[in-house]
C-alpha cells in the first residue's frame, strides 16, 4: 500500500465490509479481460457470501479462474474543517495553497480490499444459511416469508463463497482539530 500512514487494521476492514451495501468484485475471465460487477455481500466469520443465477458470465469466469478481489466503501465524506475566513487567508499567501489540495478539495474515506477464491456452495444447509444471512441483511423486515420463499427460490439460485485470503483497509479521516488522523488513530 503506497499511503502505510492511512492503512488500517483487519478488524476495521472487516467493519466496512459489515457495513458496506454492496461489494464490487473483479475476476478475470479467459482471455485475460476483466471484469467487475457489485453485488450483494454479507460476512459470516472468515466468509464472504453471494447469490447469482445459475448462468450468466460471472458463473462461466468462476468456474475459469476464482481469483477475485472485492472491493468495499464505507463511508465517504467531503470534510468541512475549515471556515470561509481561514480559507480567504489561505488565498492571501501563496504559500499556504496547499493547503486547498490536501484538506479542501478532497474526501475523508474508508475502504476495504478483499481477495481470495470463489467457490460455489454445494451444501444444501450452507446454502440455506447463507440466503438467510443474505435477506437478514438486506430485507430484515420480510424474514417472515423467508421459508417459503426459499422453498421455490433455492433451486434458481447459485451461492457462492469466498474464504477471505487478505483484507486490506485504508481510511483518511480528520479529528475535530482539523487533523489528518494516521497510523491507525481512532481520534
Amino acid at each position: 500500500m503506497r499511503r502505510s500512514d492511512r492503512e488500517m487494521s483487519r478488524e476495521f476492514g472487516i467493519q466496512v465490509v459489515d457495513k458496506s451495501r454492496y461489494g464490487i468484485i473483479s475476476m478475470i475471465d479467459k482471455n485475460n479481460e476483466p471484469y467487475g460487477i457489485p453485488l450483494s455481500i454479507v460476512r459470516d466469520e472468515s466468509t464472504l457470501y453471494f447469490h447469482s443465477a445459475t448462468d450468466g458470465r460471472k458463473v462461466k469466469i468462476f468456474k475459469e479462474s476464482p481469483n477475485v478481489s472485492v472491493v468495499f466503501v464505507g463511508e465517504v465524506n467531503v470534510p468541512q474543517i475549515h471556515t470561509k475566513e481561514e480559507l480567504d487567508e489561505i488565498l492571501k499567501d501563496e504559500s499556504k495553497t496547499g493547503v486547498l489540495v490536501s484538506s479542501v478539495f478532497t474526501t475523508e474515506f474508508e475502504s476495504a480490499v478483499v481477495k481470495g477464491k470463489v467457490k460455489l456452495v454445494e451444501d444444501e444447509q450452507e446454502k440455506i444459511k447463507a440466503l438467510k444471512l443474505i435477506c437478514e441483511k438486506y430485507t430484515p423486515t420480510y424474514m417472515n416469508y423467508f421459508d417459503i420463499a426459499i422453498k421455490s427460490g433455492a433451486i434458481r439460485t447459485n451461492v457462492y463463497r469466498i474464504d477471505i485470503e487478505t483484507i486490506n483497509a485504508k481510511r483518511k479521516k480528520y479529528d475535530s482539530k482539523g487533523e489528518e488522523m494516521k497510523w491507525r488513530r481512532m481520534e
